[in-house]
């Protein structure tokens, strides 16, 4: 089941205009208002912000935006890159696949985090792949993980970070690529970290935007802890503490799923929690559109569940991995990643960028990239 298939994004129009009918029968949630009050002066009930969760004030934003979002020049968009489907473990993986002019460029594959989407990572593919010096080249590819976009929803258990990175291996192998480089932002940084664990003889490096290290419970890592760090670790826990997407998820996805695929408005919701910060508001109406007509609320939630069940190999990685930290991102405690990282040879921590820095500092990510890789050339 080898074969690679061109794909091409049609969605039908009877899927968009049931969005566009569900979209205009929205039910608003209830929400609490507060009354503002500024030197002791009544200033009028105002709508609470983001310390309840995602504001409705966001969500009838963007729904009216969504009403009037063109989804076939987005589709037009896509389309505009090579895409291509294979069988993989039992599933099918959709990936965008572009060969850089330069023959002697490296093979990258870029894995994005959730939720996003493959597209997290279109508009790097042209610096990446045609830039001024042939020495900074490289082939993308970037594949949509299991249960997300127009990959195949998992019918069997277990498709977690292991198996998706097994899985990745196998798609470079189907497209030629001995030897390959691996980036990955969000869920990504947990995928691209166990290709390098598990093929170390595939992988030339990684690069990640976050490396998830945290206290490992034993007291004796925190006893000297400078003040700097201490309240940098204060920070790090009220960072676990907001994501609730992550305790949800790798509780019930199925409880939370009913609900995202029977109302647009909740879907896109549920992603505006991560993806508000997003310069572009088009890029979360493309994201939404896609998990909403692929219908993969609970599949890409199921990744989380899988994941928080599996067992992992907590050994130290040896090979060769770089960070790039942005300002408005997780930034990791360096002694903790240098215990679970043996082999950190390049960390870059930038004052500008958050979580989704290939969308609001793509120029900082793609020199991040180059330099990193001018090393294993």
């Amino acid at each position: 089941m080898s074969e690679i298939n061109e794909f091409r994004v049609t969605i039908p129009q009877a899927d968009l205009d049931d969005l566009a009918d569900r979209l205009a029968r929205t039910r608003w949630a209830d929400e609490l208002p507060y009354d503002q009050v500024t030197d002791g002066v009544q200033r009028g009930p105002v709508q609470p912000g983001w310390e309840y969760g995602v504001p409705g004030s966001f969500v009838r934003d963007m729904v009216a935006r969504w009403r009037d979002f063109d989804w076939r020049a987005q589709e037009a968009r896509i389309n505009a890159f090579p895409q291509f489907t294979t069988e993989i473990d039992g599933e099918t993986i959709h990936f965008v696949h572009v060969r850089s002019p330069h023959p002697d460029a490296t093979p990258l594959i870029l894995t994005h985090g959730w939720p996003n989407t493959f597209v997290e990572y279109l508009d790097l593919v042209e610096p990446l792949t045609n830039p001024e010096d042939p020495a900074d080249a490289f082939h993308v590819v970037i594949p949509s993980l299991p249960g997300f976009g127009f990959s195949s929803r998992p019918r069997t258990k277990g498709w977690e970070a292991a198996r998706t990175a097994d899985a990745w291996a196998e798609l470079m192998t189907r497209l030629g690529y001995d030897r390959f480089a691996a980036h990955g932002n969000d869920a990504g940084a947990i995928v691209s970290p166990e290709i390098g664990r598990r093929h170390p003889d595939r992988v030339i490096a990684v690069h990640v935007t976050q490396i998830f290290s945290f206290p490992s419970g034993d007291p004796s890592e925190l006893a000297d802890l400078t003040p700097d760090e201490q309240n940098y670790l204060g920070f790090l826990g009220s960072f676990v503490e907001h994501a609730v997407h992550d305790k949800i998820q790798q509780a019930q996805p199925q409880t939370l799923a009913h609900a995202l695929a029977d109302s647009p408005a909740g879907q896109l919701a549920w992603i505006g929690q991560l993806l508000a910060g997003v310069p572009d508001p088009d890029v979360i109406l493309t994201n939404a559109t896609i998990y909403w007509l692929t219908n993969t609320a609970a599949s890409s939630a199921r990744f989380y569940y899988e994941n928080h069940h599996a067992e992992r190999d907590t050994a130290p990685t040896t090979f060769p991995i770089g960070l790039s930290s942005f300002a408005y991102d997780f930034r990791p405690l360096r002694r903790f990643a240098d215990r679970d990282h043996k082999n950190i040879v390049a960390w870059t921590e930038h004052d500008r960028g958050g979580h989704w820095s290939a969308h609001d500092a793509p120029d900082l990510l793609v020199e991040d990239l180059r330099a990193f890789y001018r090393a294993f050339r």
